[in-house]
């Protein structure tokens, strides 16, 4: 037996049951065939030395790891986080009179993405290795999480595109969001442009609103982008001046459209209907307005994107271009397993569809 310092392997195992080691692996890998009895004697010398099977050795004799990586990028403004508090085991209590608390809080279009890729991992017999890639060095990051999985999926713009196509030399990659780049890698998306399209066709058309503006999301980000060429083509098409730019920014999250909040009323430069490029930036300006007394969407009217549980459940609901978030995450394992099986198979490219949620933040009625 094995002293305590030294971890048991699969010959100890073998040894005290009296088996091969052909039979120890069998055990691990196909239960159902080995014997009745012998696999009760494996089960009981692996209790007995407190045996754990070894993925990476496992992964060495396989050339598999069984592991997917996901990679996202941080945007929760925790870029070089103070250090975590030592906490003692107390209680407080205070007042919440407003937003605030954690800021990475409401990450939850990233979320559900997440969720999509460790259901369907699971249900492909994959686990599932998950980063966030914040700060500088994001490339390295990402190469180093390529190295340890056998494919990986990544959230658009999280890692520049000469990376992706030096890593997908080795594993496979799908990017999730964002616009078709080119040729390389396999894509799942939606239909970002004709999501918004169809959302503002319906404010000026349905509401006859007639001044509309766009809240972006980050400068550059490809989602953000899509959307607003989305919001032009419906001005176009409904005769309205068509902005070149966007002339508000927030960087997806509650907190940044409470900022962009903060920044329409100190300019007094509120227009008839506000389309934001995603639901938390949504959220978060109608916090502002609503604390400042403007009537949404008396006043204000006010649509997002994504449909993530949050825009349901404040007041008024927000009117919303829902993607299938978990879908996409699915998706792209599925796209992953498949390139697994089939290195040379045509490029795929998976276009989920959205549907727009008429609530009362538009000013619809509520049935």
């Amino acid at each position: 037996m094995p002293s305590a310092s030294k971890h048991a392997t699969v010959y100890d195992v073998a040894s005290l049951a009296g088996v091969s080691i052909a039979t120890v692996s069998r055990f691990f890998r196909d239960p159902q065939a080995v014997r009745p009895a012998t696999r009760e004697i494996v089960a009981a010398a692996v209790r007995t030395l407190g045996y754990v099977p070894s993925a990476s050795a496992r992964g060495l004799a396989a050339n598999r790891t069984g592991v997917l990586g996901l990679c996202v990028p941080g945007v929760d403004g925790l870029d070089d986080p103070d250090l975590a508090p030592e906490v003692a085991g107390n209680v407080t209590i205070r007042r919440d009179d407003g937003p605030g608390g954690d800021p990475g809080g409401r990450q939850l279009y990233v979320d559900q993405v997440m969720r999509g890729v460790e259901m369907e991992a699971w249900r492909r017999g994959f686990a599932v290795m998950t980063s966030v890639i914040r700060g500088p060095g994001k490339d390295a990051a990402v190469s180093d999480i390529a190295g340890r999985v056998d494919a990986l999926a990544v959230l658009s713009r999280t890692a520049s595109d000469d990376v992706l196509r030096h890593i997908s030399q080795r594993v496979p990659v799908v990017i999730l969001a964002g616009p078709l780049a080119d040729n390389t890698f396999d894509h799942v998306g939606v239909d970002n442009e004709a999501g918004v399209r169809a959302v503002t066709g319906h404010l000026l058309a349905g509401h006859v609103y007639r001044d509309l503006e766009f809240v972006g999301g980050p400068t550059g980000s490809p989602d953000s982008d899509a959307r607003f060429q989305g919001f032009r083509a419906a001005m176009s098409a409904a005769g309205r001046p068509v902005p070149s730019d966007v002339k508000w920014h927030t960087d997806f999250t509650t907190a940044g459209g409470r900022e962009v909040g903060r920044q329409m009323l100190a300019a007094g430069a509120l227009p008839r209907a506000l389309v934001c490029a995603n639901d938390q930036s949504a959220v978060g300006l109608l916090e502002v307005l609503t604390e400042a007394g403007v009537d949404v969407p008396g006043e204000v009217a006010l649509t997002g994107f994504d449909g993530i549980e949050a825009g349901r459940l404040v007041r008024p609901r927000i009117t919303t271009v829902a993607q299938p978030m978990a879908l996409m995450g699915r998706s792209a394992v599925d796209v992953l397993v498949r390139r697994l099986a089939d290195r040379r198979a045509a490029r795929m490219a998976r276009l989920l569809p959205v549907e727009v949620l008429l609530r009362e933040s538009c000013g619809c009625s509520r049935v």
